[in-house]
């Protein structure tokens, strides 16, 4: 029996997905498909788009099983687009020239971005942020523009602020132009979107709420963003993502009805006005209305693949419910979250001090769950979704609350929706576990729960933890291995670099997360400077040019001070230095001088000036020991009862260098005073009169720590001891980015297992622990004096590669104050007090 014809006018998400559905239904081969995709690239992850920057790999996004391969039926025609539709003759014109006949047509043409039409919004400088494509544009002048850079995004919405992250990434300073009072106005109320704003604020970005775009004009340096209040900002680029339009211009052309906004009108089966043409996805105006999220997309792909297929699915309504990180600021939506249902009730729950913000909408009685908005912390957003509509398993305040119980996943009824982006119910991904799916990647391939914005996952895991699965540690999708593992098998091994590695016991090219995991593991496993042939290359900003970058791409200075002592003669050349480079000095509160302003092409020579003085590198910039506090001690004063300066500056020299999962401080007290501040340290040391007590664990930031007592009345060389194990018990087993604190906490027997394996060898590992530790010290080398004695390290240094000894023209101050403080162009100066 011949086949019938279906013509798919796009291959996007949706349209993929479409495809994948009827392929995987049709037993019979009913339906051949031809895919038109017009742009170069094979359907990809359009939701996860800013992760494209950085990696700047296509295949990264691409979505599983794109390509077709092995399937006879399917004519993927990859760059080649629809020109025309005659639907009386069922013949699609592609953009070649083609003509192709179809028995059925599936439009999933997507949507364009809409760009206000504003004067000079089409000139030199302005972006949209849709296609990979577009990043590539809005990459090359991010590139030109150079670090520090002003790029300024159109629109406050999520779209907005993924594109403002996207400009962030890219080493850029980012605002934010949105004409609503608040950011994000479709998902969050006033109160999320105040705390939003404060949160991405702290974090770098600028805001501009309740105004609009006025006009754009080019300048010589970039363009000039004119704002309705009248204000202005200097910028190097503008990306417009204001919100999108469905892409519906084929269908009015070929006279396929169309919604009074826009969109191609469909029925609730996704049928158009044409019987045999179809909409699916952001095009798609389904009974006058468009979604522009990817779960309905999705649902109407199903919905056609089944009506191909004889069904009679119909459109059951859309969750638009929405997680996303953006900078590192969780935001979630879901449900009602906007109170607008009659006689809903609003249970709020803001914490500044903690920067969190939880709101649950309710029926009258308080009964009945109906949306919700969470921002800073979304953890509970997987529990609280799935039951929008149904009876609240406690008080609201309570499941909001930092200290109330929370609803587990294994509470929900079988028919609840765990997954709103592929309707994945509880009771689907239970089947599949007991199915034999066993990890995260196995249930994502049964059931699809997962595979979109990936909001879904705590839940899932959670379920197949209450199945008694143990979960998987992969590092990340390139590595199955965790990053303990991974330092085990370096080690054993002796694999010196990230391709060897990610040849042998990984897959793909790597990416953010692994490589600087691979790269911290090797620098702590050898010598070998940082920057040595290919281990640069999986550096980040700071470790690649050995510097701290700051908010206008200038960078800072800070040669190590052991125990905070430094020679006279030491601080005349550090006042000269900075003197002669115009640096602005500050005294850190780990006892060191750091210098701020230093251009890229400036570093070498700053440096060499420094290292002639019997100065090293600080590390301020790395994933390593930064400092060793102390205090005066017996030396001076009369309270003290050990020379906590002496022990100081022995443990800095001793453990400088050592590259870590997280970044080290210690502290020396001479006396139980504690003036060091020993105990918010990652490594503490108190002098008592019977020697010194060890304390570990501490730290200070957002959830600070007191480091807690592992061993007391040691000395000296028990001391040292100690400390090595420690540190390098550490630096084997734990997870990336993991602080002291939480590791000892994440420890299976907490600090009492600590103890045993430092202080009694419980694993019979101390004394390989001692030589690895005792490995490093003897090879330390000071990483700048091997930067300044290696002409092809000192190439990297310069901030035009085309022009090395062209200084970066963004970089300005404001130096009419009592502090010299950068400007950011297009940003008013920052006041300082006299």
């Amino acid at each position: 029996m011949m086949s019938k014809s279906v013509v798919v006018i796009g291959h996007g998400m949706v349209g993929h997905r479409f495809v994948e559905a009827l392929r995987s239904r049709d037993e019979a081969n009913t339906w051949s498909v031809t895919v038109l995709c017009d742009e170069q690239y094979a359907a990809y992850d359009r939701v996860g788009l800013s992760s494209y920057v950085g990696a700047w790999d296509p295949k990264e996004l691409a979505l599983a099983g794109n390509d077709y391969v092995g399937d006879g039926l399917v004519d993927l025609r990859v760059g080649e687009g629809a020109l025309s539709i005659d639907k009386d003759a069922r013949i699609v014109t592609t953009t070649t020239g083609d003509t192709i006949s179809y028995d059925a047509l599936v439009m999933a043409t997507g949507s364009y971005p809409f760009v206000p039409p504003v004067p000079g919004h089409d000139g030199d400088g302005c972006f949209v942020y849709r296609t990979l494509d577009d990043l590539d544009g809005i990459r090359a002048a991010a590139e030109k523009a150079g670090p520090g850079a002003v790029g300024v995004v159109v629109g406050g919405g999520l779209l907005g602020l993924e594109a403002a992250n996207a400009l962030s990434l890219m080493g850029m300073t980012a605002h934010v132009v949105e004409h609503n009072a608040r950011l994000m106005p479709m998902q969050v109320d006033e109160g999320g979107g105040a705390l939003l704003a404060r949160l991405v604020t702290e974090l770098g970005l600028t805001v501009h709420t309740g105004v609009g775009t006025a006009g754009i004009s080019q300048a010589d340096n970039g363009i000039v963003v004119e704002l309705s209040d009248g204000s202005t900002i200097d910028a190097s680029l503008l990306v417009f993502s204001a919100g999108v339009r469905p892409r519906d211009q084929l269908a009015r052309d070929a006279g396929i009805a169309v919604g009074e906004r826009g969109g191609i009108l469909t029925d609730l089966g996704c049928v158009t006005s044409d019987e045999n043409v179809y909409a699916v996805g952001e095009c798609a105006a389904v009974e006058g209305r468009c979604y522009g999220l990817v779960a309905p997309g999705y649902t109407t792909a199903e919905i056609v693949a089944d009506r191909l297929l004889g069904g009679a699915a119909d459109f059951p309504g859309a969750d638009m419910s929405t997680k996303l990180k953006l900078m590192g600021v969780d935001v979630a939506s879901f449900g009602d979250a906007m109170a607008t249902s009659s006689g809903a009730l609003e249970v709020v729950l803001s914490d500044a001090s903690k920067g969190t913000y939880a709101k649950l909408v309710v029926s009258d009685d308080a009964k009945i769950l109906l949306g919700g908005i969470l921002v800073g912390d979304a953890s509970a957003y997987a529990s609280l979704r799935p039951l929008v509509g149904r009876e609240l398993p406690g008080d609201p305040a309570t499941l909001i609350s930092p200290a109330g119980e929370k609803p587990g996943a294994g509470s929900l009824p079988d028919d609840a929706e765990v997954c709103s982006c592929n309707a994945v119910t509880k009771g689907a991904i239970c089947g599949a576990i007991a199915a034999g799916a066993c990890d995260i990647a196995s249930v994502k391939a049964c059931t699809s729960a997962g595979t979109t914005c990936g909001g879904c996952l705590p839940a899932v895991k959670q379920l197949l933890a209450d199945s008694g699965v143990v979960m998987s540690k992969a590092l990340c999708e390139h590595f199955a291995q965790s990053r303990a593992e991974l330092f085990q098998i370096v080690q054993s091994t002796q694999t010196r670099t990230f391709s060897a590695l990610i040849a042998k016991y990984g897959k793909g090219a790597g990416c953010d997360i692994c490589k600087p995991v691979v790269a911290s593991i090797l620098a702590s496993t050898d010598s070998d400077h940082i920057l040595h042939r290919q281990q640069a290359s999986l550096q980040d900003t700071n470790d690649h040019f050995l510097a701290n970058i700051q908010k206008n791409g200038t960078y800072s200075v800070v040669p190590r001070m052991p125990g905070g002592e430094v020679t006279g003669e030491q601080l005349i050349v550090i006042g000269e230095v900075a003197r002669d480079f115009g640096l602005y000095t500050k005294v850190t509160g780990g006892q060191r001088i750091d210098l701020f302003g230093a251009r890229v092409e400036q570093l070498p020579a700053i440096w060499k000036r420094l290292v002639d003085a019997g100065m090293e590198s600080g590390q301020a910039y790395g994933k390593s020991l930064r400092t060793v506090k102390s205090c005066v001690g017996s030396s001076w004063c009369r309270y003290g009862v050990q020379d906590s300066v002496g022990m100081a500056v022995d443990l800095e020299n001793r453990y400088r260098g050592l590259r870590s999962p997280h970044k080290i401080k210690f502290g020396v007290s001479g006396c139980a005073r504690e003036c060091a501040e020993a105990r918010g340290k990652d490594v503490g040391v108190i002098a008592t009169e019977n020697g010194w007590n060890l304390y570990v664990g501490g730290n200070g930031g957002q959830s600070p720590k007191h480091a807690q007592l592992l061993a007391g009345g040691l000395d000296d060389a028990t001391l040292v001891k100690y400390i090595d194990r420690y540190l390098m018990f550490y630096i084997r087993t734990a997870d990336r980015l993991q602080r002291t604190a939480p590791w000892v906490e994440s420890l299976e027997g907490g600090l009492d297992h600590l103890k045993a394996v430092i202080c009694e060898d419980s694993l019979g590992i101390g004394e390989e622990l001692e030589a690895l530790m005792a490995k490093h010290v003897e090879g330390y080398q000071d990483e700048w004096a091997g930067v300044l004695g290696d002409p092809e390290k000192l190439s990297r240094f310069v901030s035009f590669v085309n022009a090395p000894e062209e200084a970066d023209p963004t970089v300005v101050f404001d130096e009419t104050g009592v502090r010299k403080v950068p400007v950011l162009m297009g940003m008013p100066s920052i006041p300082t007090r006299r």
